[in-house]
Formats: C-alpha cells, structure tokens, sequence
C-alpha cells in the first residue's frame, strides 16, 4: 500500500478551518495553523530518531506538526521502537481532528512495526507545563521529551495578567506567549532532547527578549536556523505580515562551532540556499545582549566587516536618540488638522518627503499640528535641525530605516512635537547642526546601514535602542557627508556612492 503523506492531508482540513474560522480570531488569539511544507521542513531538522521518542506538541492545532514528525521518524532506517504524542490545545474545536491525525499517525506506525500512543490535553500549556517543572519535580512526575516541535502562539503578554505571574514564578520574564512556550519546552526536554520552532523573528534583538534569549541560550545550544526572504512567505494564507524563522537546537549541548543559516523565498522550499556561519560571526564574542545575527547572503559578511569600520557610538558623538514623545490618542483633544493659533507643528511619518520633513501636509488624514497647553508642553523640543527615523517601515518600503532631516528654515516654528511613530536624533534635547543632520540621514539611508540593520532585526520596527547600538562615522565625517545634501536627499545609487566614497575611499 502506498504510503501518504500525513501532514500534506491535513492540508484540505487546515483551508477549511482557515475558511470557518474569521482571521481577526484566530490572530487574536495568536492562532495560526502550520502549512504542511513547513512542518515536514521542521521534522527534517531533528538527528535522532532511535530508540523510544517522547515528542512534545504545546500548542498542536489540528495535529500538522506533530505528524510531520512521527512520519518522518518512523520512515527512516534507523526508526523507533516507540512513539509517544503529547499534544497540548485549548480549542476545543481541534479535539476530533487531533483524534482523527492521532489515527492517521498510528497507522503510519503500525506498518512500520512502530509502536505509537497519542495523548492529547486540552488544558494551557502555560499553566500546565509551569506547574510540572515547579520545585524541579517534573521528572519525578512526567518523563521528559526527547523531541519538542512548535508553532506557538504569537501574542503579547499583558504585564499584569496571570500568565506573566505564572512564568515569573517560573523563573522567566518574557513579553510574549511564542517565547514563553519555547522555553517552557525546552525546560521540559531531555538532555540531549531536540527542538524544533518557527516563531517571528524578533526574539533575535532586542531589549524586550534579552531574559529569554539568555536563558534559551544558556539552556540549549544551537544547530540550525532558517530565514525566509518574503515577510509573509510562512504563513501567507493568513496573511500575516511577520517575519518568521526556524530554528532547531539540542538541550544541554555546546553551540555547534558553526551554525547553518538556510533562506528559502518562499514555504515551498524549491530553492533553498544553505551556508555554515561561523558562531561568533552569530552571537558576537563579548556582546552582553547575546543578539543573534542571521547573514542571509554570501556577502553578508562584507557587510558586517565594513560595519565594524565604525566603532563609534552616538555619545561618542555628542548626540542621542529617543522616540517621540506625542502619542496621538493620549493627547486627542490638543491635536488639530491644521496650524492655528496657540499650536506648533507636529510631525508623523506621512510629513516625509525626499529625505526632508515637508509641513504641514494638505489632506493630510493625521493631525498638522499641536494645541500648546500645559498637558503638552513637555511633550514639543525647541526647534533646530533633527533627524527623524520611522520605527515602522511600510510594507512597500525598500530599507527599514528611513531617515529625514527637519530643517528649521522649511517650518516656521519655535517649537515642534514628534509623534510616537518616530526616533528623532538631537543634542541633548536640542538641535544639531544642519550638515550634521544631513550626513547622519544619508548614511542612516544608506543600502549599507540598511542591510547591517536586517542581519539582526527580524521585525518592521526600529526600536531607540537598535539606533544605540549602532556604529557610526565621525562627526567630521558625517558632516563631509552632510555637504552632498542640497535641497532634497539624493537617490539610493547615489547615496551608496557617495557613502563609499567618503567612507572607504572608493573611486
């Protein structure tokens, strides 16, 4: 009899869902069912398949990846005597499909001469799996897994909710349930026990999952990642705008002296491009906040070496960062479409132009302009030259970071408001010079910038403290750069150009 394809079965079953269930839902609660390409991607990841395999699901949805993994276990030479499937779901929706792959996986066995048990539990992972491993008493009641595979849930956690109390008591301070499941299972592994997850991309950077990623990092030693080009490549049916990654790593072991990064344009994995990177070209010798970079490219490398010319921070600068302090919705009642009496300017990412802020903006769909009244008066700064740089890119932008310049001598202001949406760069909450503020925006528009930026950010948004970390060229090099800058920002080629030629001599 001819052996089908578990995962690519479902596939019928997860567009039906997908078609009962409205999107708005299942993105509210963080749902989003594993493609069956991606969960036989990840089943290929896991090394070891003998002997008596516990595999843990946390959050399985209809049961995709799970059977992936039991299939592609139990089809090898070398297959195991056992099969165990602990799923955990909270729809219970899912119950009579888990019930009907748990069939499907037992089947698969038995031809196999593979014994197989499906255990599934309809209770919160979260909840469950902390109150096991409480006191370590987890292995005296529940043997660990030799396998865990995952798309978890991808919501944020709410700082007074019990979930953010249950983990903390656990040991673990994370701000959103994808990262909490990943550790929570690989605290429920095994030594040697393997995993397997596709969760966004951003735990890679950043400040809000420094905690986890320490502790992930300490827990688990690294094997394998995988990129993927487009933001909406993984989950493209629910039309999730995130980018994603997957990564596979063994609980207790070294990190391999040299990772495999793999990039695939889509999740049908036709053309996947594959490469060993060297670990401290991965996670930094000596970098305290464990960031994990990705070079997707060959070239990459180049990258990262050029980067490194600049070893000046933005102190050493005399300069800083910050987001803007106005947020729109707390201030509703002083915002105002356009300039009147007793306001100032206000500036939202829409007021770029050519790499310059042009204000106000007629037909503008976001306020022009700031009531001044003792609520905002702390939120404006004197006027002066800034650079601004967007926190969220849109989704037809090339670069990430999109940098302009607001000159004075274009908005006729004292004093100027920037919305929540931007980072603006200044002189210790003043202005800087004008060639200043120009040569930092090309170089923050720089393809060279922008491409250092994706080798560790995996999301949309550029955070103060991204801009921080950066490297940057000196203040008189910024400034012969600030003398290319006219009236408008100059085009990419240029830009680039110019940026060699300032910077590394190129002719």
């Amino acid at each position: 009899m001819k052996q089908t394809n578990i995962a690519h079965d479902l596939e019928s079953v997860r567009f039906a869902l997908n078609g009962v269930s409205p999107r708005m839902g299942r993105s509210a609660i963080g749902q989003f069912f594993t493609p069956a390409p991606i969960a036989c991607f990840m089943a290929g990841m896991f090394q070891k398949s003998a002997g008596h395999v516990r595999i843990l699901d946390p959050g399985a949805g209809m049961g995709t990846l799970f059977a992936a993994l039991v299939q592609e276990l139990a089809m090898r030479d070398e297959k195991p005597e056992s099969i165990t499937v602990v799923a955990y779901e909270t729809d219970e929706r899912m119950r009579p499909h888990i019930g009907e792959t748990f069939r499907l996986c037992g089947e698969t066995c038995r031809r196999r001469g593979v014994q197989f048990f499906g255990d599934a539990r309809f209770e919160d992972f979260v909840q469950a799996a902390a109150a096991l491993s409480e006191g370590n008493l987890f292995r005296a009641r529940e043997p660990l897994f030799t396998h865990a595979i995952l798309n978890p849930p991808y919501k944020k956690i709410n700082g007074d909710s019990s979930v953010r109390r249950t983990l903390g008591a656990a040991g673990m301070e994370t701000s959103n349930l994808y990262s909490a499941f990943v550790w929570l299972s690989a605290k429920m592994l095994a030594p040697g026990g393997e995993l397997a997850a596709i969760t966004p991309r951003s735990f890679c950077n950043g400040p809000y999952f420094r905690p986890f990623r320490k502790s992930f990092l300490d827990l688990m030693g690294l094997r394998r990642f995988h990129v993927f080009q487009s933001r909406s490549a993984a989950f493209k049916d629910d039309e999730v705008l995130q980018e994603n990654v997957m990564f596979h790593a063994v609980r207790g072991g070294e990190h391999s002296p040299a990772i495999t990064v793999s990039v695939s344009a889509g999740n049908n994995f036709s053309n996947v491009r594959t490469r060993e990177i060297p670990l401290a070209q991965v996670i930094l010798p000596g970098d305290r906040d464990t960031f994990i970079h990705l070079p997707e490219e060959e070239d990459s490398q180049a990258v990262m070496a050029q980067m490194a010319v600049f070893d000046i921070g933005l102190a050493g600068l005399g300069l800083e960062v910050s987001t803007g302090r106005v947020v729109d919705f707390r201030v509703r009642d002083f915002l105002r479409m356009n300039p009147e009496t007793g306001t100032v300017p206000l500036v939202y990412p829409c007021h770029f132009d050519n790499g310059f802020v042009r204000w106000p903006l007629e037909k503008s769909k976001k306020p022009n302009a700031l009531l001044l009244a003792d609520e905002t008066r702390g939120q404006v700064v004197d006027t002066g030259h800034y650079v601004l740089v967007k926190r969220f890119s849109a989704k037809e932008e090339p670069r990430r970071i999109v940098a302009a310049v607001f000159d004075p001598s274009r908005v006729a202001a004292g004093r100027i408001g920037f919305e929540n949406h931007l980072n603006y760069f200044h002189d210790h909450g003043k202005g800087m010079s004008g060639k200043l503020a120009k040569g930092l925006a090309l170089y923050l528009n720089s393809t060279l910038v922008d491409r250092h930026f994706r080798l560790f950010s995996g999301h949309t948004q550029v955070n103060a403290t991204d801009l921080r970390r950066m490297g940057y060229p000196t203040r008189d090099q910024l400034v012969r750069l600030g003398e290319h800058v006219g009236g408008r920002m100059p085009g990419q080629c240029v830009v680039d150009e110019i940026i060699q030629r300032e910077l590394f001599g190129d002719d």
